[in-house]
């Protein structure tokens, strides 16, 4: 892949369709290094019983795949759809749950994968959803907590990264559907 350097700095990439970014604020490496750190807390954490990787679709399909190839014990993997964002870049607030997860969650152990935690207001409203389904346990692993929340009930047991307060891109994380090929995350102009 061949790349110029911009104005910034900043590697054009041509993944990006002409649009720039602020800055790269994890790279591939870091990104790789985290992931790895996180399934090792999560083995750790989860000796025994059934456990269940619940993916919040559609911004954590990277990261999840990534994550359940570092957890070095079995486990089972579903997901479930909810959304808040929209076209825009600020939660609208209102969540709306679009796929239901197939698996029984009775009496297992969850682990809630997420991209980001931003306002808080999507994790509160699935959290007391999949609490009324009875689980053995419940907790979230988010890739990125950018520390906002104010109304957050439920916090992240495992982090990857606290996240700048910026609107960011790429592995898994998008903007009305673009960039979440990209290998890093980037901050979006």
């Amino acid at each position: 892949m061949s790349s110029t350097i911009t104005p910034l700095g900043i590697k054009a990439d041509p993944r990006l369709s002409g649009r720039a970014v602020k800055r790269v604020a994890f790279d591939e490496g870091e990104i790789a290094r985290r992931v790895t750190e996180l399934g090792r807390e999560i083995s750790g954490a989860y000796p025994d019983g059934d456990l269940l990787v619940l993916g919040l679709l559609k911004g954590s399909f990277i990261f999840l795949s990534d994550l359940v190839r570092q957890i070095t014990r079995p486990l089972q993997v579903d997901f479930l759809v909810a959304s808040s964002y929209g076209e825009g870049t600020v939660s609208s607030g209102t969540v709306n749950l679009v796929y239901d997860p197939e698996t029984e969650l009775k009496g297992k152990d969850i682990i809630l994968v997420e991209d980001i935690v931003d306002s808080g207001r999507t994790l509160n409203r699935l959290m007391a959803i999949l609490k009324e389904r009875e689980p053995r346990s419940l907790e979230i692993c988010a890739l990125l907590h950018k520390r906002i929340a104010e109304g957050l009930k439920y916090d992240a047991k495992f982090v990857g990264f606290d996240a700048p307060n910026e609107f960011l891109v790429g592995y898994g994380l998008d903007h009305a559907e673009n960039f979440r090929h990209l290998p890093y995350i980037a901050s979006l102009m």
